[in-house]
């Protein structure tokens, strides 16, 4: 639902939210920070600053419904709001929109409130905002699942049900963590074309996958599908989610039941929950799918999801190097692809998901699986860009890359636009690489 936290025209007293390129008002996205000497709370980007949920309640700037919400999102976690579903999200949103509001009615008292109300950001720690129950991966980026069965499949790049299913695997939820931190180079089994027999030691294939991170939020009891036409009404909001993976190991692992080691060593979201209610202006058709494709089964074939379950997202990928950072150059843009691009919207994977009676809970992760568009410059990973590593990539300074070497960190930006909307971001979802634990 589009209303008046989308104006276009709505300006905050908060001077840094006027223009800005992630965080303006009408975005207002939900996480988890400490601010210096403080505990971890619940708060909101807006601009520069960080909005303190706990100091606004307990300066009485709440009543009723908003309330109700603000104590659910003032805690070390959000699971209690992503639980209490979307009217509550609704309510906190517009009433920190007022607040945060050039011309909202209490806007002079939180402005004199300002020193109590707003952190800078700069100086504050963001944790994983809620707490993961389970994290599920799909494969919905058709691009990225093309063109990696074309590498290793090229006579059958696709499987039979790949145009049917919403296929995913159940991933790790211990291994999510929240964007800004290390990725240790795995150790594992490899058995590389030319060996006899696999051996153990380090990753040599480690990659990135972009992805669009979805959080759950009401859950639905066991035994008790969610029907595609309510599904949305699960999803609490969104991230950027970057899956890492041992290509080599996987390679090696995969067969029969697929993933398993290669990629439960580490998941990095970015920090801020950007709510289904700041993405409302951004929603879109799902592309129609070519001509030939089977049209969904009835579970998953719902026409106002067609019609408006898409999200225009536009994402980069950049890498900085050591020898980038030493010697002060920009990362090098990777890739640019787009939420579009994805074969299943997300109310198709909650409804696929709980088809069978699987019970969702609110904090559950879902990643998109791959977002790729078309050619080199769209790939969302480097098993896609370099063909399996058979084409390296050069970078702007000349180094060039098959797979990522340890000191390499990964950044991921996400933004969404329309016109006659306000664009707003995702923030950072960024990663290095460090060495490999020593064998023995």
């Amino acid at each position: 639902m589009i209303d008046e936290t989308h104006d276009p025209a709505r300006a905050s007293w908060v001077a840094s939210a006027n223009g800005h390129a992630l965080f303006p008002i009408q975005n207002l996205p939900l996480g988890v920070f400490s601010p210096p000497g403080g505990g971890a709370r619940g708060g909101i980007a807006i601009g520069e600053k960080i909005f303190d949920i706990s100091a606004a309640l307990e300066a009485g700037l709440f009543s009723g419904a908003a309330r109700e919400a603000a104590e659910a999102a003032s805690g070390r976690t959000l699971n209690p709001l992503l639980e209490a579903g979307p009217a509550a999200r609704q309510a906190l949103r517009r009433r920190v929109s007022d607040l945060l509001d050039a011309k909202g009615a209490d806007a002079g008292k939180a402005k004199d409130l300002a020193n109590r109300l707003l952190h800078d950001a700069a100086s504050c720690q963001l944790h994983l905002p809620a707490r993961v129950g389970d994290f599920t991966d799909f494969f919905a980026g058709i691009h990225h699942a093309h063109t990696a069965g074309t590498i290793s499949r090229p006579e059958n790049p696709l499987m039979p049900n790949y145009k049917y299913v919403p296929v995913a695997y159940h991933s790790r939820a211990s291994s999510v963590a929240v964007s800004g931190g290390t990725v240790r180079r795995p150790n594992g089994q490899r058995k590389p074309p030319q060996q006899a027999a696999p051996d153990f030691g380090p990753c040599r294939n480690l990659d990135y996958e972009l992805e669009l991170g979805v959080w759950v939020g009401t859950g639905n009891d066991l035994g008790s599908p969610i029907p595609i036409a309510e599904a949305g009404r699960h999803v609490a909001g969104f991230c950027l989610l970057n899956d890492w993976s041992a290509r080599d190991i996987q390679s090696w692992e995969s067969q029969p039941l697929g993933p398993f080691l290669a990629k439960s060593l580490s998941t990095f979201v970015s920090p801020w929950i950007v709510t289904a209610e700041a993405l409302a202006p951004f929603r879109m058709a799902q592309p129609s799918r070519p001509e030939g494709d089977p049209a969904p089964l009835p579970h998953l074939n719902d026409a106002a999801d067609q019609a408006n379950g898409c999200y225009d997202i536009d994402f980069q990928v950049l890498i900085s190097t050591p020898k980038l950072r030493a010697a002060g150059a920009e990362p090098h843009l990777l890739s640019r692809s787009n939420a579009s691009m994805l074969y299943w919207t997300v109310a198709q994977m909650v409804a696929h998901h709980t088809s069978n009676g699987c019970n969702l809970q609110p904090g559950d992760l879902f990643g998109s699986g791959t977002v790729s568009g078309l050619g080199t410059g769209a790939a969302g990973c480097l098993l896609e860009m370099t063909r399996g590593g058979s084409n390296p990539v050069t970078l702007h300074n000349g180094e060039t890359r098959t797979y990522l070497q340890d000191g390499d960190e990964i950044i991921f930006h996400g933004i969404a636009s329309s016109p006659g909307h306000v664009p707003i971001g995702f923030g950072e979802c960024r990663g290095t690489v460090t060495e490999a634990l020593p064998l023995g």
